[in-house]
């Protein structure tokens, strides 16, 4: 892993000057620090794009997380859900979202005198169904992380050993990823979903996602925490229809990053075209 770190900091070196799409995760994060360090404040700048999708846990993170790095961060506003291709929440929606947002983003980036924009995917984010990386090649958006070779595993431990707070935060997705293909996606229906997990998080849950089907809330946490959860059903319940659900289910599967996704591959083995 030397190696690949070194590599890291050749890379972004090469680049003399780059803003860092921060979302407060730590492949980001772990990017953020190795930029700031490797170039010196004046050649970075975070941005951290806000939208409804963004919960506002993630945006007071990425603040607390930069001002620590000693980064240099800014906030937009991006406008994907003025797109009704992003709101049709078709299988291409990260596609869409991200065909905005990364504009927006380098819009801001020169602005500030940044002509490259970094984000943080890494050498894992090849698998899964991932249209926001095409977005993202589109416009010339490079990944360091990806480019060095290191895998989430390798970023979590080299951020442990920056001193990062969050080397061991569960991954983290927007919260339009909470609802299923094909329905629409509204501002309501998103803060139904921030709430949930919210409420699931005060109570002790870390690895979760509330998924949305309209009325109903599935719940994935690993199986190991399905005890945990099941002793304080009562509580869950109450939390979730605060929140707006009718109905609050247990997903036997548990915990899974995609899970949505799982219905793209039902489709292509039923020998339906999906496009990809």
């Amino acid at each position: 892993m030397p190696s690949k770190l070194a590599r890291l900091n050749e890379i972004l070196r090469g680049m003399e000057r780059v803003a860092v799409a921060f979302s407060a995760g730590v492949d980001s994060t772990l990017l953020l620090k190795a930029a700031h360090d490797a170039l010196g404040d004046e050649n970075v700048l975070a941005v951290t794009a806000v939208s409804p999708s963004l919960p506002a846990r993630e945006r007071d993170e990425a603040a607390a997380l930069a001002r620590q790095i000693g980064a240099r961060h800014i906030f937009i506003e991006t406008r994907e859900f003025d797109d009704p291709r992003y709101r049709a929440n078709t299988p291409e929606r990260c596609y869409f979202c991200r065909l905005v947002t990364y504009a927006e983003l380098l819009d801001a980036a020169r602005t500030h005198g940044f002509g490259s924009l970094v984000d943080g995917a890494n050498a894992d984010d090849t698998g899964d169904y991932r249209p926001g990386r095409r977005a993202a090649r589109g416009h010339g958006v490079r990944s360091p992380l990806q480019e060095a070779g290191l895998t989430k595993a390798e970023i979590r431990t080299l951020a442990r050993e920056f001193g990062l707070p969050n080397w061991d935060k569960p991954s983290a997705a927007c919260l339009a990823s909470r609802i299923p293909y094909g329905t629409h996606i509204t501002a309501e229906a998103l803060r139904s979903v921030e709430k949930a997990e919210e409420a699931l998080r005060a109570l002790g849950f870390r690895t979760l996602r509330v998924r949305h089907h309209g009325q109903v809330a599935r719940i994935e946490v690993p199986p190991a925490d399905f005890p945990a959860l099941l002793r304080q059903r009562e509580a869950v319940i109450q939390s979730l229809k605060t929140a707006g659900y009718a109905y609050v289910t247990l997903d036997l599967a548990g915990f899974r990053s995609g899970s949505l996704n799982e219905v793209l591959a039902q489709t292509a083995g039923n020998g339906a075209d999906n496009g990809h």
